[in-house]
């Protein structure tokens, strides 16, 4: 087996590329014809699945959301906890009402956390592992709530300048930013 480097001495990148990847028709009339074909089998496919699959996926779908939303440096201001948990209670299919009852959990509680006026505590993300059976773990909800009060901290400069008047006296040099 040849190494990368002498296939790329002998082969353009773009020789390599064709030679792995079958090229398709460039038609217009045949792509729209093959994408119908695909989301014809994706119907049929989805149409068997039980509603135990189909619950399933859906869930598998969020946590992959959530863990993929953690692991990217961006912030997004909708992708809170409240919105996640939001997502979580309507791909159950449940009423808030359910859930909270289902949680032992005020349903004026869940209300005021799912509209952001109140935070989340440890003991409704310990509730969430182990109503999702440990399919969305503690610490899932957790990391969520900490790259919220991260931005925060980050981003308060009302806060920041507030606390400078606090402090009499910095070193005079930063390690930041020095070449």
């Amino acid at each position: 087996m040849k190494s990368r480097k002498d296939l790329t001495k002998k082969y353009s990148t773009k020789e390599l590329a064709e030679s792995f990847v079958f090229p398709g028709s460039k038609n217009a009339h045949d792509v729209q014809e093959r994408l119908e074909l695909f989301r014809g089998y994706r119907r049929k496919a989805k149409a068997k699945m039980t509603v135990k699959a189909r619950l399933m996926s859906h869930l598998l779908q969020l946590r992959f959301q959530i863990e993929d939303y953690l692991q990217s440096d961006h912030f997004s201001e909708s992708h809170t906890f409240a919105f996640f948990l939001k997502e979580y209670i309507a791909r159950l299919n449940k009423r808030n009402n359910e859930f909270a009852d289902e949680i032992d959990m005020d349903p004026s509680e869940l209300s005021q956390i799912i509209n952001q006026h109140r935070a989340p505590n440890q003991k409704l993300i310990i509730r969430l592992e182990i109503h999702s059976n440990k399919n969305f773990p503690a610490l899932l909800w957790f990391k969520l709530i900490e790259k919220e009060k991260a931005h925060a901290l980050v981003h308060n400069e009302d806060f920041r300048n507030e606390e400078r008047k606090h402090v009499k006296q910095k070193l005079a040099f930063s390690l930041v930013n020095q070449r």
